[in-house]
């Protein structure tokens, strides 16, 4: 039950009617006519643009429009008011009916009440996370994978068939570092001393893989050059790493439908698939790139390489795909990656990248836009930096990870659904900053608390109405008599409700998980407001003592603030709590 969705159904049905009166043109488009709740509350329960909107096209005043529209409007049981105000916006107020019969609809519904089917089933892929094989997840990794996938729930909420994928950065140089730092761990399981140089991976992470080595393969490696062993540890550390971030997602609560490894794109043709398909639009061509913007680097020189024409694709410049050397660029497999995403019949694509991604945004969709001829959307996010904080000072690397912290330390100091929770309360393209203390603190300031409170209380009220002996499931409550809930205080509770099936909408659209988590705490605010008023006016309190039917209606609109609780937490991948400890 959307309820905007309704009242915009009721505007546009006006402004048939008054077309058909011919006091509106007949060709008029209705896309940009809106329902909204209005920017201030005492206004109205919601507001409509559609004067605004229309005027220009219908060669008529907005006033006019509106005056019109408001008199139509005003006639229909549902509408308690329609006053125009200003230039020609509409604010309208709605019959308490309508707010009791949400609460009622949320409780028919459960966890599935504001699901969407906008989406209409369309294919999206959402690669995230994507993190080099190097050694486990970092903070940065971490923010990246809690946004992608909440986003990916987000989508499935409101209605697409989504693809949750991981692309593991095998093919590159990389992976050689990688397998040499485990040489060197595989050595000193055979008790030799060993020194990390500058540019290998000296982590604890890679002991126990070094031993694993010498189980599998024994002395068979030691004092050999690197012909023998490379290729057979790049393989071997590679899946010891995916194994490792395996878990490490796990433990934080995401887990991929796919695994799309880089490597295997070399030496099957893909690569040179993919760069044909651009060539034969036209696209591929040889030439010398103008030296970068600014200061020219000394050692740059002109050479001739082969190079996309991604600047008629919106690019600021056209990108090499080949050295002048006959080597991939880097560019190139990921052409090719995504290539490979459009052949699978996706309907768009959205990439999760970290803020150091930021140069690739233009490349990589003028590569998506050339390769479906403009056909397959691309968005791409960039999770900005994390900075962590405890005890009032910056919190410090891991040994265990060599240079950074890790996402299993973040996750084992307030667990995974804290962690889930802070990393969507800001937007994806803000700084974020982690506090530890401040993240487990009881207090209104904490998010994560407050909105787990509000759940947890709900949970109480179930309990202390099963002592009083009054019936408080679902189906006692969706048969209440809500007309009972008319209290401002407590049709404010269920306007917020409402907003839940618009705001996931708008969410699912703009790609913006966040606003869940935004929301959750405007509507956990409500909640705490209602039950402190309570504390003051006994007639406010959920459970009325020898009052079963005026109980099971404030229950039944407390038990519906926790659906939309739990079903929001659901996205963001948080458990709601039952109590709080």
């Amino acid at each position: 039950m959307n309820l905007f969705t309704e009242m915009r159904a009721l505007v546009i049905g006006a402004l048939e009617r008054m077309q058909a009166e011919g006091t509106l043109p007949a060709e008029l488009d209705f896309t940009n006519v809106a329902v909204e709740p209005p920017r201030d509350a005492a206004h109205g329960d919601m507001a409509t643009n559609a004067a605004m909107v229309l005027a220009k096209p219908a060669k008529t005043k907005p006033r006019d429009i509106a005056q019109n529209l408001a008199s139509i409007l005003a006639g229909d049981a549902r509408i308690t008011s329609a006053e125009v105000a200003g230039p020609g916006f509409i604010n309208l107020r709605l019959a308490p009916e309508l707010w009791q019969g949400l609460v009622k609809a949320a409780l028919e519904e459960g966890i599935d009440f504001g699901r969407s089917t906008m989406g209409q089933g369309k294919r999206v892929n959402v690669e995230y996370v994507s993190a080099n094989p190097t050694g486990p997840l970092h903070v940065g990794h971490t923010r990246g994978a809690v946004f992608g996938d909440a986003l990916a729930s987000l989508l499935d909420f409101v209605g697409f068939d989504v693809t949750r994928e991981y692309y593991i950065n095998d093919g590159g140089a990389q992976v050689d570092v990688l397998a040499r730092s485990v040489y060197l761990r595989y050595l000193e399981a055979h008790g030799q001393e060993v020194a990390f140089e500058d540019g290998t991976y000296p982590g604890d992470y890679l002991i126990p893989v070094g031993d694993a080595l010498k189980a599998k393969v024994g002395d068979a490696y030691v004092g050999k050059g690197e012909d023998v062993w490379l290729e057979e540890i790049r393989e071997f550390a590679t899946e010891a790493m995916m194994d490792l971030i395996r878990a490490d997602l796990k433990a934080l609560g995401v887990e991929m439908d796919n695994f799309y490894s880089e490597k295997s794109l070399y030496g099957t043709g893909r690569i040179e698939a993919a760069l044909k398909a651009l060539e034969d639009k036209g696209l591929i061509y040889e030439g010398v790139l103008e030296p970068p913007k600014g200061k020219k680097p000394e050692d740059w020189e002109p050479r001739e390489q082969t190079l996309f024409k991604s600047t008629e694709h919106g690019d600021d410049v056209d990108r090499p795909v080949k050295k002048s050397d006959g080597a991939w660029t880097y560019f190139a497999p990921d052409i090719a990656y995504h290539y490979d995403k459009v052949s699978r019949g996706f309907d768009a694509l959205i990439d999760v990248f970290g803020a150091d991604h930021g140069g690739y945004v233009k490349r990589m969709k003028a590569a998506v836009s050339a390769l479906s001829d403009g056909k397959v959307p691309l968005d791409i996010k960039l999770t900005q930096l994390v900075k962590l904080w405890k005890n009032g000072e910056p919190f410090k690397m891991s040994k265990r990870a060599g240079n950074f912290v890790t996402l299993r330390d973040v996750v084992d100091q307030v667990g995974p659904d804290v962690t889930r929770f802070v990393m969507l309360t800001r937007k994806n393209d803000a700084p974020l900053d982690f506090d530890f203390d401040k993240v487990l603190e009881q207090s209104k300031d904490n998010p994560v608390f407050y909105v787990q409170y509000a759940h947890a209380r709900v949970c109480s009220v179930l309990r202390k109405a099963q002592e009083a002996g009054i019936a408080a499931d679902d189906a006692t409550l969706v048969g209440a008599d809500l007309s009972k809930l008319d209290h401002e205080a407590e049709i404010s509770v269920a306007k917020k409700l409402a907003e839940w099936p618009r705001l996931v909408e708008i969410a699912g659209r703009t790609n913006e998980p966040h606003r869940v988590a935004f929301y959750l705490y405007e509507l956990a605010s409500e909640l705490h407001a209602l039950w402190n008023r309570g504390n003051d006016d006994p007639a406010l309190r959920f459970v009325q003592e020898g009052d079963a039917a005026t109980s099971q209606a404030k229950i039944a609109l407390a038990r519906a603030v926790a659906v939309v609780i739990s079903a929001g937490l659901g996205i963001l991948g948080v458990t709601p709590a039952q109590e709080m400890r």
